[in-house]
């Protein structure tokens, strides 16, 4: 270097330091000391220098950290971070690659900050490594935030087990179980999801429940697709401007547009005729739509969530479904299990149409019989319904049961079929048992008054039965007319 440009070099230099000094976070380089071949010994780094934006990070001025050349970063670094950063760095050096890692350090107050430290190696002009160069930025929020969020949908999975449910659905048999575990996964991610059921399985509260426990901020909006007049399509969907046709007096955002940032639910999705798959093929994968009578295409970052009863790889292969939009479509599947797979759910479900409808209702034991033997073919929607029937007209509602309405009797007949008398009778006093436990939510001293026997009797037949674990749920098993709640 001569003496003419040396001047133009420091001033270069010193107009670099005063940028780095004006960014946020702290820019440094470290001298490498050590040969960075023998993987035994670790490498020592020196600093040379710091921007000062250290005394915003670490609470120490730049001064105080160039004394002495030490590596402050690396004895605050937090110990059981300390072997996978120095590893990370020492990989990366001998990589010839730049660095990224984040780690913890414990500052003198004994907080504990989160930092995300970049850089590269930089070579003499032998091509051995000599200095190390990067920037350090505080992520502690961002890391916070992440390990808060990690932590409540901890507590929300474990919750599972003790409620009755997953928000505003109920049960908590083992399929439940599994289609909660399946929310909660899907509710993680921002790929479009697929909800196969049977009419009455409340895909719809599935749906919900993803859009709810995803975080968005926008709206969840739901769409019957079988019940749009087909000439209203387009519009229904991607809204018109003012006169694009006859009746259009006013602008009209579409279901797309009022998802932006939520989720879209399109219900019954097979029911969608061909050449509006298309265009919402399009808006789902650009996010892009342009409104009918309009030629400016707008934007909506929405989540798409769909669900069908019918056989939507059957409907591609029957030229019904474009293959495109299927796999668009298609992405993670989830499986609502019908209320038959799931009966022991039903006093669960009761319940809670006691409570939304506010009313308190006694189930003979001829009627829980009845419900326990039916498959349900509406799901839960029948189920409600039957309840609904019930309330108002008591027993003439159990003939949409068929003939399952049977009294008790009937039930001891059926078990004798494929068992001696001895141990139909051990049956049906089990069952017996069971349903007076339930109506008295396990107090056995009421059980045992309910039954004509004492306190004594009833817990040497609940021995011998075997019959220690109350099962999760109860429906009353009481006479009587139902009630309204006082």
């Amino acid at each position: 270097m001569t003496l003419s440009s040396q001047p133009l070099f420091l001033n270069v230099e010193r107009s670099y330091r005063r940028l780095l000094n004006h960014l946020p976070g702290m820019a440094y380089r470290c001298r490498i000391l050590g040969d960075t071949r023998d993987e035994k010994k670790n490498l020592i780094y020196e600093l040379e220098f710091v921007s000062r934006g250290c005394y915003d990070l670490l609470g120490i001025t730049a001064g105080d950290m160039l004394m002495g050349h030490n590596n402050t970063i690396e004895r605050m670094t937090h110990p059981e971070d300390l072997e996978r950063t120095r590893k990370t760095i020492r990989d990366s050096i001998v990589a010839r690659e730049s660095y990224q890692v984040m780690y913890r350090l414990l500052l003198p107050s004994g907080r504990i900050k989160w930092l995300w430290d970049q850089g590269e190696c930089v070579d003499d002009e032998e091509g051995c490594p000599q200095y190390l160069e990067g920037l350090i930025m505080d992520v502690s929020e961002q890391k916070f935030q992440e390990l808060a969020l990690r932590e409540e949908n901890r507590a929300l999975r474990e919750s599972v087990v003790n409620l009755r449910g997953l928000g505003a659905m109920v049960g908590q048999s083992e399929p439940m179980r599994q289609l909660y575990s399946q929310i909660l996964r899907a509710a993680e991610t921002d790929s479009n999801v697929i909800i196969y059921g049977e009419t009455g399985c409340g895909k719809d509260l599935v749906a919900r429940s993803i859009h709810e426990y995803s975080g968005r901020k926008g709206n969840y909006v739901p769409v019957n697709c079988g019940a749009i007049p087909e000439q209203l399509l387009e519009s229904e969907f991607f809204g018109h401007v003012k006169g694009a046709f006859s009746g259009a007096h006013a602008n009209k955002d579409g279901y797309i547009g009022a998802a932006h940032g939520g989720t879209l639910f399109l219900d019954e999705i097979g029911e969608l005729p061909l050449h509006l798959q298309v265009k919402l093929l399009r808006a789902i994968e650009n996010k892009m739509y342009t409104p009918v009578g309009d030629n400016k295409p707008r934007k909506s970052s929405f989540r798409l969530i769909a669900a069908t009863n019918q056989d939507l790889a059957r409907m591609v292969r029957e030229k019904k479904m474009r293959s495109d939009f299927y796999y668009r479509v298609h992405v993670l599947s989830i499986t609502l299990p019908p209320l038959c797979e799931r009966q022991g759910d039903i006093p669960l479900l009761v319940d809670a149409w006691m409570e939304r409808r506010k009313v308190f209702m006694v189930l003979p034991q001829h009627v829980r019989l009845a419900m326990e033997r039916y498959d349900w073919p509406g799901n839960v929607r029948e189920l409600y319904n039957f309840l609904d029937r019930y309330m108002a007209f008591g027993e003439e509602a159990l003939s949409s049961l068929g003939d399952l309405h049977a009294d008790a009797g009937l039930v001891l007949t059926v078990e004798a079929e494929a068992a001696t008398l001895d141990q139909a009778v051990m049956r049906l006093e089990e069952r017996m048992i069971r349903q007076a436990l339930d109506q008295c939510r396990w107090q056995k001293g009421r059980a045992a008054q309910a039954l004509g026997l004492n306190l004594r009797t009833l817990q040497r037949k609940m021995k011998r039965l075997g019959m220690s674990e109350p099962r999760t749920g109860t429906l009353m098993l009481e006479g009587g007319a139902p009630q309204k709640k006082q």
